[in-house]
């Protein structure tokens, strides 16, 4: 077995028998492993509770598109024009020390209550990682490709399409990855101040019951959702880094 499977295996197996004689010791605030898995299946085997996970999902989805398609063109500009650069560098760092949830009353006064303002929040959070990726790849392409490219006649535009953003890919999936995993965050955040259905009020209708199992399993749904995207990213990140070097080794030939 290889070791990238072992390993989580094996510490998964140490965290669930920690959990589990800790609970067992008369924990009141941990559940024990079974009245998590008893309470993820209950709520899974509810259609509601689908519904309230869709929506969440697609609050996470809407935010990361619009996150991406606001960073993705500000980046070249960033990239191309050093008057760009030198006005937005100097707030880059500023703005990604603010916390999502500092932001979250401000939107509800600006735009209310509702699916709008959650979906903002979430482009919002996912902006930064992406436009700092993208700005960090496009400035690593390699200078000698684009050069040969400007001497075969390639266009700005062309350039940009064919050259540049192919060879920064791996760097802007990089961002997108840690992006989209915190838009799942910002979805829930969002659900939690600025009102919602989705499964950020289900933690807050489980936690003012005192429901630690269910809130437990919602967490456990949460994880699985943004894992799943994460892996599904990193899978697509690798494959344009497998691409790129078997471009590279073509055109050495």
């Amino acid at each position: 077995m290889k070791r990238e499977v072992l390993a989580p295996a094996l510490l998964g197996v140490v965290l669930l028998t920690g959990w589990a004689v800790t609970a067992g010791a008369g924990s009141v605030l941990l559940p024990t492993p079974g009245a998590v898995l008893a309470s993820l299946v209950a709520s899974l085997s509810d259609p509601a509770y689908w519904g309230y996970l869709a929506l969440t999902v697609g609050e996470a989805l809407g935010g990361a598109l619009l996150g991406i398609a606001v960073a993705l063109p500000l980046a070249v500009l960033i990239h191309r024009s050093r008057w760009a650069a030198a006005a937005v560098n100097p707030f880059l760092g500023a703005t990604q020390a603010i916390p999502a949830i500092a932001l979250a009353p401000l939107l509800v006064l600006w735009l209310g209550y509702g699916l709008v303002p959650v979906i903002i929040l979430c482009a919002l959070i996912v902006f930064f990682p992406i436009l700092i990726s993208a700005v960090v790849g496009l400035r690593h392409v390699d200078p000698d490709v684009v050069d040969a490219a400007r001497l075969d006649g390639a266009t700005s535009a062309g350039l940009l399409v064919h050259v540049e953003m192919p060879m920064a890919l791996p760097s802007i999936l990089g961002g997108v990855r840690n992006g989209v995993t915190l838009a799942v965050t910002g979805a829930i955040v969002g659900e939690m101040v600025m009102g919602g259905s989705g499964l950020g009020t289900v933690l807050t209708v489980q936690r003012e019951s005192l429901d630690t199992a269910g809130m437990f399993a919602t967490i456990i749904v949460l994880a699985v959702i943004a894992s799943t995207a994460y892996a599904a990213i990193h899978l697509w990140e690798r494959n344009s880094r497998i691409i790129d070097s078997l471009q590279r080794t073509r055109e050495a030939r």
